[in-house]
């Protein structure tokens, strides 16, 4: 079907998009690369990356609906431009050039890339429990043990790169100080998750929690809670009535602190901050804060000691990113071992194939297949 309009665009002279049917524009957007169509989808369709070239021809049709020819504007403006670059003439922006049938994909996908694709077995290989070997603090984690000491630290560093170590230490040596240690996240259950893992570490009678599901053992010397509650916590000593001793607390550990960010709650880890007693270290931590350096320069500017960034880029654990199929069979997402940063379309060729399959079996009944 498809290859029989493709052959009719290429007979006939350039028209305007205006005079186009929807089976025309289907087929037309079919013919584009999956890049111009998320261009074509900003503003239009939400969350437009999640979906594949069919899913988005589809939104995009039924976007077109309440506006069509404000679609076929900006596609035919698109079209102007992508010819315009890759031709040495300049197309005329107000007509389609003539379109040549492709001897590619049905689908229009991407040229295959020469590199050869990894195997499944080399994409497997090395993954696992790495041996047991003794334990060697990294010196950036030294770096934000001396500077806690003195002063507030941010920590920015990768996933898996040892942030915990960090606060579990931390904890560790301020209630060995008689200090108090609340430890808060964003997530009611990433706090009991730290509840049951620092219950292993320091002992059940050491730790307690306190969210809106659970209150237990609320006077013990590390207490872990959600953001929220510890902002509560605050008010409340503000006003002269709370449950919890404040004027002990030696250590405020605020993990996931890029929520600071956070359009709708993001105000709850600035009044945390703000309230903080000034007695009490802060720590941060965050694998994903885009700007760490002007968080800690705010908080050396409303907190009566100074911030310290400790900032550490390389990844202890590389990352390796796979598809796993409905139907049970693993595949490499990429075409290489790691992930080709920059180039996120060089998908493996079994995943496209995977990709494509799962489109074909998730159609909607009745919708012409190409």
């Amino acid at each position: 079907m498809r290859d029989t309009a493709v052959s009719r665009f290429a007979r006939v002279p350039p028209v305007s998009l205006f005079a186009m049917t929807t089976d025309e524009l289907e087929t037309l957007l079919a013919q584009q690369p999956v890049a111009l169509l998320h261009r074509l989808a900003r503003g239009r369709v939400h969350r437009h990356f999640r979906a594949g070239k069919r899913r988005l021809i589809e939104l995009l049709l039924q976007h077109s609906s309440q506006n069509r020819a404000g679609l076929e504007s900006d596609l035919q403006t698109l079209i102007g431009e992508r010819h315009s670059q890759s031709e040495s003439g300049s197309s005329s922006v107000h007509h389609l050039p003539a379109i040549t049938p492709k001897k590619a994909s049905p689908r229009g996908t991407e040229p295959e890339s020469a590199e050869t694709a990894i195997s499944l077995s080399g994409w497997l290989e090395g993954l696992g429990v790495p041996s047991p070997q003794p334990f060697v603090p990294d010196s950036w984690q030294n770096e934000a043990l001396s500077a806690l000491n003195e002063t507030d630290v941010v920590i920015s560093v990768p996933t898996g790169s040892g942030k915990t170590y960090v606060a579990v230490e931390a904890a560790r040596r301020a209630m060995e100080d008689n200090r108090t240690v609340i430890y808060t996240s964003p997530l009611k259950a990433l706090s009991n998750t730290k509840y049951t893992e620092f219950s292993r570490i320091f002992g059940p009678d050491t730790v307690g929690i306190l969210t809106g599901d659970r209150q237990e053992n609320g006077q013990a010397p590390l207490l872990i809670m959600t953001t929220e509650i510890l902002r509560n916590l605050l008010y409340d000593a503000a006003s002269g009535e709370i449950d919890v001793r404040l004027d002990t607390l030696g250590l405020v550990i605020l993990d996931e602190s890029q929520y600071l960010a956070d359009p709708e709650r993001g105000v709850v880890w600035e009044e945390t901050i703000i309230f903080c007693p000034s007695q009490a270290r802060l720590l941060l931590l965050s694998a994903s804060i885009g700007n760490p350096q002007d968080i800690a320069d705010w908080l050396t500017s409303i907190r009566s000691t100074v911030c310290r960034l400790v900032r550490h880029s390389k990844r202890t654990v590389p990352l390796r990113a796979g598809y796993l199929h409905p139907n049970g069979k693993l595949t490499p997402l990429f075409r290489t071992l790691g992930i080709p940063y920059g180039h996120p379309t060089h998908l493996h060729p079994e995943t496209k194939r995977l990709f494509l399959e799962y489109e074909e079996e998730t159609l909607p009944s009745g919708r012409p297949r190409r």
